[in-house]
């Protein structure tokens, strides 16, 4: 074993990943490599070309480096935890009428302990993934802060990632902005990978059309759904759609009726299976509930903290105050209004750069799962 240790690299074939396990090398650590086989594109419905982390080119791609630098390099297959995990939750959070997350998921309960599992049975201190973040310490707390490239930053989609898990993990270029990957990846003799094209899909959806894989997924779907109605605010009924499942949040395009004007998806109701519509400013709201926390700069939320949220990737946040509730959840309240609050998606709370933690947007009301998806697992193949 070298002088610095042994290291676990996820390896997804993609620059990022290759430059981290790269950069550790060249850095004088024992690599091994491992590549997670999560998904099989033709389960997914899609008729496009296979592409991304799970399709073969990306594996082999991954083992070429390794053989090339010589460690150590092993496939893991997680397809079973995956697609009963994340993808049952994919399913199921759309037959609820909420907007899933599945990289959060999947990072928080699936790769992390797939990652440490096989780090432990390697002897390897670290993992290390090629994530655009970066890992602080303080008041013995481990915690994430947004990257040195802010327009490549992940830390919105790690926001569950448990202390034990951030005390073993390594994110290299979470100080690099993708310039600099791709001009280390050329000095570095990967001329190849540093114009290597990037893929920004839900890696079991290829196509981006997840309407179409809940079809695939989910037996009799457009059948069990079709007809149902769009409605304004007031419950008048505006037409009919296509069933409440392929409809999210803030959607205004899509809808297959004309109005003559902009109009929006404000809120789904799968109980009755309908759509309310409204204009945009019926999306507005000033504060939300958000369940599942996972505090991860404090052991707690801080009552009454001042956070900028962000209520999906990129958005680049608003400013609020959090409130702990007796049920466990936190009670956001908006500084200013924000548009497209959606059930299901995540939310974030930073205090500068640094992660204070997040969980998932709440509904505000009770929900009954539908009684024609009672046994909606039944249904999935």
């Amino acid at each position: 074993m070298s002088k610095h240790g042994r290291v676990l690299v996820a390896m997804s074939g993609g620059i990022d990943s290759t430059v981290a396990a790269l950069m550790m090398h060249e850095q004088g650590y024992e690599v091994i490599g491992i590549t997670m086989k999560t998904w099989d594109y033709a389960n997914s419905g899609s008729s496009k070309k296979e592409t991304g982390c799970c399709s073969l080119d990306s594996i082999n791609d991954a083992r070429a480096i390794a053989v090339q630098r010589g460690f150590y390099h092993f496939i893991v297959d997680i397809r079973q935890e995956f697609g009963d995990y994340v993808i049952d939750n994919f399913v199921d959070e759309y037959l609820s009428g909420r907007t899933p997350n599945p990289c959060v998921l999947c990072n928080t309960h699936i790769k992390w302990n797939a990652l440490i599992k096989k780090a432990d049975a390697l002897d390897c201190e670290f993992i290390v993934t090629g994530h655009y973040a970066l890992i602080k310490q303080a008041d013995g707390r481990y915690f994430i802060s947004r990257s040195a490239d802010l327009h490549k930053d992940q830390s919105y989609v790690l926001w569950g990632v448990s202390q034990e898990c951030l005390a073993r993990t390594k994110f290299p270029i979470g100080g690099m902005t993708k310039p600099e990957v791709r001009q280390l990846a050329f000095d570095l003799g990967y001329e190849e990978f540093s114009t290597k094209a990037e893929s920004f899909e839900i890696c079991f959806v290829p196509d981006n059309d997840y309407r179409s894989f809940l079809k695939h997924r989910v037996d009799g779907l457009e059948e069990k759904v079709k007809g149902g109605n769009f409605v304004d605010k007031d419950g008048k009924v505006l037409g009919q759609h296509a069933g409440y499942p392929f409809y999210t949040i803030g959607q205004r395009k899509g809808l297959g009726m004309a109005f003559g004007h902009p109009v929006y998806v404000t809120k789904i109701i799968p109980e009755t299976n309908t759509v309310v519509l409204g204009h945009v400013d019926e999306l507005l709201k000033n504060s939300m509930k958000v369940g599942g926390i996972n505090s991860m700069k404090y052991p707690t939320i801080p009552e009454g903290i001042e956070s900028r949220t962000m209520i999906r990737y990129n958005d680049g946040g608003v400013m609020s105050t959090l409130k702990n509730l007796p049920s466990g959840e936190v009670e956001v309240n908006f500084l200013a209004n924000v548009k497209g609050v959606a059930p299901g998606q995540s939310a974030v709370f930073y205090e500068g750069d640094d992660l204070i933690g997040g969980g998932i947007i709440a509904r505000n009301e009770p929900f009954k799962l539908p009684e024609i998806f009672q046994k909606s697992k039944e249904m999935t193949t």
